[in-house]
């Protein structure tokens, strides 16, 4: 299971959804270069230090967002689920999803979310059911919601 942050910018968030991945078993984090460095302090210091326990990286220019990344991604056996506000979403504790044997987590950045080409490429979009009215969750609150639902069990 890895997490693919898409233009995370708030270095609190990026902090926080570390701290989450490595809290819930998430075994790397993929960062497009619009995301905040998880090396900036204040994203080490919100991670609790989980920053040094996840393996994680960049994307870089020969591994560009989201191509040709999604096509190496579905070479490498993994399905790609986008964390999305769409009609056309399953919901996040839908049985298949667990059953993937590689999964790739991805989270947008704050209020846009993800960019519509991202979600077209991905083979799932998954939302979290709301109540109350609610539309959505911060993306680090989503993330550990996202991370506990999809681990491998």
């Amino acid at each position: 299971r890895i997490a693919i942050l898409e233009d995370v910018m708030n270095p609190t968030n990026v902090g926080a959804i570390f701290r989450s991945a490595a809290a819930l078993g998430m075994d790397g984090i993929l960062l497009t270069s619009a995301s905040s460095n998880p090396l900036y302090r204040r994203a080490i210091r919100v991670s609790m230090g989980t920053v040094f326990q996840i393996p994680w990286t960049f994307m870089d220019s020969q591994m560009s967002w989201p191509e040709p990344a999604v096509g190496r991604l579905h070479e490498m056996g993994f399905k790609i689920a986008a964390m999305a506000l769409d009609d056309n979403s399953v919901s996040i504790d839908d049985p298949q999803l667990v059953h993937e044997e590689k999964l790739a987590i991805v989270l947008g950045t704050e209020g846009d979310g993800l960019a519509a080409n991202t979600i077209a490429d991905c083979d799932y979009t998954v939302k979290i059911p709301m109540y109350h009215g609610v539309d959505s969750l911060n993306v680090a609150a989503a993330s550990a919601v996202a991370f506990w639902e999809m681990r491998r069990r």
